[in-house]
């Protein structure tokens, strides 16, 4: 092949979240002179890597945002027909129905689905909504791919047919250095004494923020000079800033914002925390695992999450519990991280796994 087989990736939104992570670290790391990523991305997105995306040789393209869905299935199907892609490659979980059925009809012989999340508590009309669009995951995509088994059953049905895909890392970058770890630490005015939990993450419902800060509340009864660091963008921020303020707790919180250097943040933690709602994996948990952290999740994550065999699952409704593990973490504990563990979270393996598996395809259609 002369040129580089290019795929459109439909990326829905793109807001500084994981997904979006995930398919960047990918791009970074694919073999560029076999294949090139256009990113087609919703116009209202806020935090989109144009120059990035274009110094690496692929395109960003803007299609109306999905809620107008005539719109936006207009402007796939126009999209499609220009560009005739062969492999599309969709992200946005459910509502992948939508591009994978404008794919269908324009001839795109390679549509991928591809679940990165699943559904959780209290979000009755967005699980409402999922559960139907639910129904159709299956009528258009020609493969299927997941972050994890639970997000692949999930989305597809426990008897479907799909590869999982792991949401890799450049490991490297997460092994704990000490001397950064003190750097950060002085540059964010904390202690080396002090306590400090981390939490990455946007601050919406599924990442059950509300809850976490309850949790900390807790912790600071125990341990009053704990640190809490939150990582992240989102609409739910000034809600936690507020009860932060209403708990007298802000001066023990640090709000560092939507970050491109969360593996040196990690360095400063002694624990980390994701008490979400639902996961399709996490990947700012394995993340954390490769730094050799504390990590405590909520039990409603999937446990392929737990790589190392030390990450602890705790009751989502069980504050007192998650306040006294965490009152008992002692600052500057690692756990020595075997790299074999994370065997299939190298991104440079997984990147090679994943530029393999486009060619593969692409083969078996031309031939």
């Amino acid at each position: 092949m002369s040129e580089p087989l290019r795929v459109a990736h439909v990326m829905g939104k793109m807001i500084g979240g994981g997904v979006e992570s995930v398919v960047m670290n990918y791009y970074r790391h694919i073999d560029r002179s076999r294949v090139q990523f256009d990113l087609l991305v919703d116009e209202d997105s806020t935090l989109v890597p144009r120059e990035e995306v274009e110094s690496l040789g692929g395109r960003i393209i803007k299609v109306p945002p999905y809620q107008n869905l005539s719109r936006y299935m207009r402007a796939l199907e126009c999209l499609f027909n220009k560009e005739r892609w062969s492999i599309v490659h969709s992200h946005i979980n459910g509502l992948s129905c939508f591009s994978l059925y404008a794919a269908k009809r324009t001839g795109v012989p390679i549509r991928i689905a591809h679940s990165h999340s699943t559904s959780g508590r209290g979000e009755y009309a967005k699980n409402l909504l999922k559960a139907i669009l639910r129904t159709q995951a299956n009528r258009y995509p020609t493969h299927r791919l997941a972050c994890s088994i639970y997000a692949g059953e999930w989305l597809f049905g426990k008897n479907a047919e799909f590869e999982v895909l792991r949401n890799a890392i450049e490991l490297g970058e997460f092994a704990f250095d000490s001397e950064v770890r003190s750097k950060v630490r002085t540059e964010l005015d904390i202690a080396k004494d002090q306590l400090v939990i981390g939490h990455v993450g946007r601050f919406t419902a599924q990442k059950n923020h509300r809850f976490l800060i309850d949790i900390f509340r807790e912790v600071c009864r125990l341990r009053p000079d704990a640190v809490l660091l939150l990582v992240g963008s989102g609409e739910l921020r000034h809600f936690v800033e507020s009860l932060l303020i209403q708990y007298d707790l802000l001066n023990n919180v640090r709000f560092l914002g939507q970050r491109n250097d969360v593996n040196l943040l990690y360095q400063a933690f002694d624990a980390f925390v994701l008490p979400s709602l639902y996961e399709g994996l996490g990947l700012v948990g394995i993340e954390a695992q490769a730094t050799g952290l504390s990590c405590f999740f909520s039990d409603l994550i999937t446990r392929e999450v737990d790589v190392t065999g030390e990450a602890r699952f705790l009751p989502i409704d069980d504050v007192n519990t998650w306040s006294y593990v965490l009152a008992q973490v002692a600052v500057g504990q690692r756990y020595k991280v075997d790299i074999e563990s994370f065997v299939d979270y190298d991104i440079n393996r997984a990147a090679e796994k994943l530029a393999n598996y486009y060619e593969n395809l692409y083969a078996g259609v031309i031939t």
